[in-house]
């Protein structure tokens, strides 16, 4: 019975986020908030009902994406679990609606199981997304433990040999230990445990990743490889490669992404002049580069051979976006530059790549390219666009 009401109130919903919209002479210009808070609440009703559906609710807490028609929810392992929680905390934080804090202490308990889980780097992503946006407005001590529980665990995964932290268990034909460009992201959440602890060790181990990853993961071009492979033994690299981009020698955007977000990050937490002027060279590549369209939403590869036929990918844009918008803080000379470019791609983004709504399942953007290589999340929405959407609107000031 519970499940038949779930799916009624779905219909209505539907029906009346339908009527809202189409009933009216002229189409309605929804403001940022009302049409996030819209569409928002239907992909809340949505999970809800998947995960009141599932033969095991626990194994399903997060959307991702949509497959095969559907909602694609996600166990709280996935790298990607963390990203929905901080979406209904950024909703909380932008509205004050009480509504959203339910939903997003409920969702956020979710991935705790996660704070033991030492066989992934994306510690950060799942824990510091959610728990840490959760943190950061309500600072729950029992959100502190759990976060702090979730360093000590991602701490296991750094190699001193190497100096890194190990992005990957799989694909061992292919590599022996691989540090992937999207780990500098993780790095936030170690820095972020020093501060809270007092334990130095968690900071040194974000800068000797972040130091060797500029050593050996970028070109003379400032583009980024997307997977280095290191051996544990001796500390050398064996050879670099990509996993999700066109070529091993191409520019995956995401992971160009990853890495503007990822230094200058560093630069935030560290001072060290070094990570701001990668940051700014990285920037450089990317909105210069002769592939990027004039709507500053990049191809889902740099280089991919099809462009400008290629998919875009959404997701490397709001990263962007919300990158640029934190390194026009410290930028000396471009400040103006990064501000309005990422005021552009926020703007170009709304206005055509911005869900229908009432669609979607309730994501907020659609044409996110997550894994083309892999022949999946092809010219899709994506939870982690979401994301960084709503954090660039909130660093411009919502």
């Amino acid at each position: 019975m519970h499940n038949m009401k779930n799916v009624f109130y779905l219909i209505l919903l539907s029906i009346a986020v339908f009527f809202f919209t189409a009933c009216s002479q002229e189409p309605k210009e929804y403001s940022d908030r009302e049409f996030a808070e819209l569409q928002m609440r239907l992909m809340v009703s949505y999970a809800e009902n998947v995960m009141d559906t599932s033969t095991d609710a626990r194994l399903l807490v997060s959307p991702r994406s949509i497959r095969d028609g559907k909602l694609f929810m996600v166990p709280s392992r996935d790298w990607t679990s963390g990203f929905f929680p901080g979406n209904l905390w950024y909703m909380y934080e932008w509205t004050g609606d009480e509504f959203w804090k339910e939903k997003a202490i409920k969702f956020t308990d979710f991935i705790e199981r996660e704070k033991t889980n030492a066989g992934t780097h994306d510690m950060g992503f799942k824990i510091y997304c959610s728990f840490g946006n959760g943190y950061r407005l309500l600072q729950d001590e029992r959100y502190k433990d759990i976060m702090i529980e979730a360093a000590q665990t991602l701490s296991t995964r750094f190699n001193s040999t190497i100096g890194c932290i190990r992005s990957w268990d799989h694909n061992t034909d292919k590599w022996v230990f691989p540090v992937i460009i999207d780990n500098m992201m993780n790095l936030e959440f170690l820095f972020w445990a020093t501060k809270a602890t007092g334990d130095s060790s968690f900071y040194n181990i974000a800068v000797s990743h972040a130091d060797v990853t500029l050593q050996n993961h970028f070109r003379e071009d400032n583009s980024s490889y997307h997977v280095v492979d290191y051996d544990p033994e001796t500390g050398e690299v064996r050879n670099k490669h990509t996993h999700q981009g066109y070529a091993h020698e191409s520019a995956w955007a995401r992971g160009q992404a990853w890495g503007l977000y990822g230094y200058t990050m560093c630069y935030r937490e560290t001072g060290k002049k070094e990570y701001l002027e990668q940051a700014e060279k990285i920037a450089a590549f990317m909105l210069n580069h002769p592939n990027l369209d004039k709507d500053l939403v990049p191809y889902w590869d740099y280089n991919a051979p099809d462009i400008p036929n290629a998919p875009r990918d959404v997701s490397a844009a709001t990263i962007m976006s919300s990158a640029l918008m934190e390194l026009s803080e410290y930028s000396s000379s471009k400040s103006d530059y990064y501000k309005e470019t990422a005021r552009q791609i926020a703007e170009n983004v709304k206005t055509f790549y911005r869900s229908e709504v009432g669609s979607n399942f309730g994501f907020l953007l659609d044409n996110s390219t997550g894994h083309l290589p892999g022949d999946h999340e092809i010219d899709v929405p994506l939870i982690y666009a979401d994301y960084y959407y709503l954090e660039t609107l909130k660093r411009l000031g919502w």
